[in-house]
């Protein structure tokens, strides 16, 4: 038995303007830095990326793009030559039209069937991310969790918006709770954490089911309250769930702020988990620690 579920947006054909940057302080000289950035937004059936720039400090020896497994853009780039600083510093215009309209869905039994046996390209490509991935290993405390929202036959979209409601409920956004390291049973222990930490927790209760689920990461635009002006760098990385239903595709939820995406929502990159997607990551000749600052900005376009 199917059911219609509506999921509202909050306007069409919204315009951001998205800056992103990324500042590194070395305590010593580096003499040689080779970085992979994941950057730059995606462009699909609901989002443009309309214009983008990155521009690096030192100016790097080698620079390409080329297209990641899942389809993402990555920055590839090496500075050989020695520094006391990096700069990365990414600017994209996007224009976001999410056109959720009234889904008819199966239960999750069902779609969980329909999966596994189906050999069509979106269901095969899809199936990968049902699987284990490096930093999201299943357990049975998250397959009890995810059992409360997914009783018998409920339908799979119910099932995943009761599940990202109560990730809202029972965890605490703490900035600096966790790092990417922490376990994610720790996590789960701690009941706190950040938006990249309850994004893992409804993927692995997803997958424990064996549903597909895949890790978002992008932008929100933060809206300032009413008479106070919007701050520069207010914003930051983001980072939330996606469900697949063969019926319906790919739908995203949100656990930190308790909603479904929509056109406040700017996607850069999908992934089994942070792992495949991270802002930026590479491997630096030095002996030095450094210091890391990021501030990002999502100004609304008119």
């Amino acid at each position: 038995m199917g059911i219609s579920l509506k999921i509202s947006r909050i306007q069409a054909n919204m315009k951001y303007k998205i800056t992103h940057q990324t500042h590194y302080n070395y305590y010593e000289n580096v003499n040689l830095a080779h970085n992979e950035a994941w950057l730059i937004p995606i462009s699909s059936d609901f989002q443009t990326c309309l214009h983008t720039h990155v521009r690096i400090e030192p100016k790097p020896a080698v620079y390409h793009e080329y297209q990641d497994f899942f389809g993402n853009t990555v920055c590839y780039f090496s500075i050989q030559q020695p520094h006391s600083q990096m700069n990365v510093i990414a600017t994209h215009q996007v224009n976001v039209n999410r056109n959720y309209n009234t889904y008819e869905q199966t239960s999750w039994e069902n779609t969980r069937e329909i999966l596994h046996s189906s050999y069509t390209e979106l269901d095969l490509a899809a199936r990968q991310f049902s699987l284990d991935s490096p930093l999201l290993p299943i357990f049975e405390e998250v397959r009890e969790y995810a059992l409360k929202s997914f009783t018998p036959q409920r339908p799979l979209f119910a099932a995943s918006q009761d599940l990202m409601q109560r990730i809202y409920k029972d965890f605490k956004f703490v900035a600096g709770a966790t790092t990417i390291s922490t376990p994610l049973p720790e996590v789960f222990r701690l009941k706190k954490g950040v938006c990249q930490d309850f994004a893992h927790i409804g993927i692995a209760c997803l997958r424990s089911l064996g549903l597909a689920a895949r890790y978002v990461s992008g932008y929100i635009e933060t809206i300032p309250p009413v008479g106070e002006e919007k701050l520069v760098g207010a914003d930051a990385s983001h980072a939330w769930f996606a469900v697949y239903s063969p019926t319906a595709g790919w739908v995203d939820f949100d656990p930190t702020n308790n909603q479904l995406a929509n056109n406040q929502y700017v996607t850069v990159a999908y992934g089994r988990d942070y792992a495949d997607v991270p802002p930026l990551k590479g491997v630096i000749f030095s002996s030095g620690l450094h210091e890391l600052k990021v501030a990002v900005d999502v100004a609304r376009l008119k």
